[in-house]
């Protein structure tokens, strides 16, 4: 039998996941069937881009059910307890500053589950995470970006 994968996340991080769930099975399903009802009253299907376009998002939207749903099943929730408030982990925001005089830059550590880099969510799995992972305040740690090394100091961690 394969093992199946663990996704860490914070609480915060599962009950969207939940949400997003719930909304795909109730709501967006519901208007998937629809369309295709619909596309379908409009005869030949084998030249219907709306029946097309409806059958490819009903896949979509039963592929990020099952996604999600193992996701939730396996979910790590990351307790604040079990955290050393001096390491660098998942669920930590770090704040740190480009060397040799860049502007502080803040970033949650998250589960890839809930990684969104435009909410200043970033995966543990992404090279800045993995770089920053186990360092302390003060630390200076080089960073591999997708322009190259950067040189950064940690600044704190909450």
């Amino acid at each position: 039998m394969a093992i199946e994968k663990v996704f860490p996340m914070t609480k915060e991080g599962k009950l969207k996941l939940e949400q997003e769930l719930e909304n795909l099975k109730t709501v967006k399903r519901k208007e998937v069937v629809e369309r295709i009802k619909i596309a379908r009253s409009f005869g030949d299907l084998s030249e219907n881009s709306e029946y097309d376009s409806a059958k490819e998002e009903q896949a979509f939207v039963e592929g990020r059910i099952t996604t999600l749903e193992n996701m939730i099943r396996n979910a790590k929730i990351i307790e604040e307890s079990e955290l050393d408030s001096d390491t660098v982990s998942l669920g930590k925001t770090v704040t740190f500053v480009e060397l040799p005089d860049g502007d502080e830059e803040s970033y949650s550590i998250v589960g890839s589950a809930e990684a969104d880099p435009f909410e200043g969510k970033i995966s543990n799995d992404s090279p800045i995470a993995k770089s920053l992972l186990g360092k302390r305040v003060g630390d200076e740690v080089a960073v591999q970006t997708p322009g190259g090394e950067m040189n950064v100091r940690i600044v704190s961690i909450r």
